[in-house]
């Protein structure tokens, strides 16, 4: 009878744990998890902090109790692998009922989890400074929730948003803070843009572009001293900054570690030493569409990472195929999603794209409570789809999710013109918004329409001997218009060619791109030079306040 140890409870570690039960019954399976709670949902502690989730014990998943009477899994809570010998193959434990002692294995599963990172700044360690990675941090925080006011969260990743959302709820004066430009480094500015227009309408206080360097408790609160120069004060502060692999106690043991302290796996999630395997959190992975090595802590992956390691033990081939890192994240009465890799990741590693903007409806227009969304599709000269990002009320995880399908079997967007999918007013369109990208694509990539960016109206120069041509209505752009356009209803652009000059070129845009595009189409066929603005006048719109001046 093989012995399986298994360090962390949580998803990849409950995973593992689970699946080889079902795959053999006749394996010795004892899990140690340093926590008091084992496969807890701690992408639910927001919502519960927020009174959304209202019972705690919605978040447990499972418990020990139910891991030993279902799975016959000797699972041991407050225990604390604190060492790993590889040669003798022994891990020590520090144990609350316990005390210290040694365990052996056949087979490691290592799935420490991450913890909260904490940087090495004056005032970090103050006990008015909250963290939320496990349900201890959970009952800690939400039990000073009645008793303040005001609260400074540090951070705008996916923890961040979603404390700020759920602290707002408790009518709590909320300041959150970001070191980049932008929150959410998963999407690009126009996409996170819409993201942080929310924010500021249900009054978040935004600080970007700003840095904490120290923290001094004061006699009724905390206060944050930004690289700016701002002093900001709260009642307390949640650091929300990121997190950092759990391995420390795996310093001496052998196990290869890369340059921040991650797990190094093959394809089969096996470690450098023999009959260990990891999962999680606290492993490197390969990013699915650029190829390089990355680390994307999300609860998707590490629950198949814990199933394939589980397969491996029992002698069933498994591979794990790499993260693209599909997410979705709630913020208000708006939802933002995202595949792939991003603008900004690609032109990081010189990998050469484009990509279009367009704002089609989550259902059928005419049928009631249709929803527009901003969809950004990038893709390279093969057409083949290299990400995805979109923001809406309603219906964006649904295209994302068909988008991130067809990155995973190698699609490009000419198979997003041909995806057959569901319809009927209520759900979708009978062009949906994935078909409608993958046109637009098509259309550039077949040289029938060329792109360009609202980002480069701000480059143009006056010997560019460019002209921005609106193609909407009069009553459209009394509302509002770019500086120095001139306006041609598309509706007549064919009788007034005579207007235009065909030295210069045009830039056309629309209110989202649609007519626009007609309008190229008009112009390209008379013999005018013109770009169709991606997105239009409502993507505009989005760039100017992503580019904003923010302190």
């Amino acid at each position: 009878m093989s012995k399986v140890v298994i360090v962390g409870g949580v998803a990849a570690g409950a995973s593992a744990a689970a699946r080889l039960r079902r795959l053999d019954e006749s394996l010795e399976i004892v899990l140690f998890e340093k926590g008091d709670y084992i496969s807890f949902a701690n992408c639910g502690l927001p919502y519960y902090i927020g009174g959304v989730i209202e019972e705690r014990e919605e978040l447990l998943v499972s418990t020990p109790e139910l891991m030993k009477h279902r799975f016959n899994i000797d699972v041991r809570v407050n225990s604390e692998v604190i060492k790993l010998d590889g040669n003798s193959k022994k891990v020590a434990i520090s144990s609350k009922d316990r005390g210290n002692y040694e365990e052996t294995y056949d087979y490691l599963v290592l799935a420490p989890g991450a913890k909260p990172f904490k940087p090495n700044i004056n005032g970090i360690n103050s006990e008015k400074i909250f963290y939320l990675r496990n349900v201890q941090d959970t009952d800690k925080l939400k039990s000073v929730t009645k008793e303040i006011k005001s609260v400074i969260i540090v951070g705008g990743g996916y923890i961040g948003i979603e404390m700020a959302e759920n602290l707002k709820k408790l009518d709590l004066q909320v300041t959150l803070v970001e070191a980049a430009s932008h929150i959410l480094s998963p999407f690009d500015e126009e996409i996170v843009a819409a993201a942080e227009m929310a924010m500021e309408k249900n009054k978040i206080n935004l600080q970007l572009n700003s840095k904490v360097i120290s923290f001094k408790e004061v006699e009724d609160g905390i206060e944050a001293y930004l690289n700016n120069g701002n002093i900001l004060k709260a009642d307390i502060v949640v650091s929300a900054i990121g997190v950092s692999p759990d391995t420390e106690f795996l310093k001496d043991s052998g196990i290869a570690l890369g340059e921040r302290g991650h797990i190094l796996i093959n394809n089969r999630m096996e470690t450098n030493l023999e009959g260990v395997y990891a999962g999680g959190d606290a492993v490197e992975v390969i990013d699915f569409v650029n190829g390089n090595k990355t680390a994307i802590p999300l609860a998707g992956p590490a629950n198949k990472q814990g199933r394939i390691i589980a397969d491996n033990i029992c002698g069933v081939p498994s591979i794990y195929k790499n993260t693209q890192g599909t997410t979705v994240i709630k913020v208000f009465d708006l939802a933002l999603a995202a595949t792939g890799n991003n603008e900004r990741i690609l032109e990081s590693l010189d990998i050469p794209h484009h990509s279009l903007i367009v704002h089609p409806f989550s259902h059928a227009g005419y049928y009631p409570g249709a929803q527009q969304m901003t969809l950004k599709l990038i893709f390279n000269d093969e057409g083949k789809i290299l990400g995805a990002q979109a923001a809406g009320r309603e219906g964006v995880d649904k295209r994302i999710d068909v988008i991130a399908t067809a990155i995973r079997y190698g699609g490009t967007v000419y198979d997003l013109t041909e995806l057959e999918l569901s319809y009927a007013p209520p759900f979708g369109s009978a062009k949906d918004a994935v078909n409608f990208s993958g046109y637009v694509a098509e259309n550039y990539l077949t040289e029938k329409s060329e792109l360009v960016h609202p980002r480069e109206l701000k480059k143009i120069k006056p010997e560019d001997n460019i002209v921005v041509l609106d193609v909407r209505t009069e009553e459209e752009r009394a509302l509002g218009k770019i500086e120095n356009s001139i306006g041609i209803n598309v509706n007549e652009l064919r009788n007034r060619l005579n207007e235009l000059d065909k030295d210069k070129e045009y830039w056309l845009h629309c209110a989202v791109g649609i007519r626009s595009y007609i309008a190229e189409r008009i112009l390209k066929q008379n013999g005018f030079k013109c770009k169709n603005i991606t997105g239009g006048y409502k993507a505009i719109r989005l760039m100017e306040y992503a580019t904003r001046e923010v302190l």
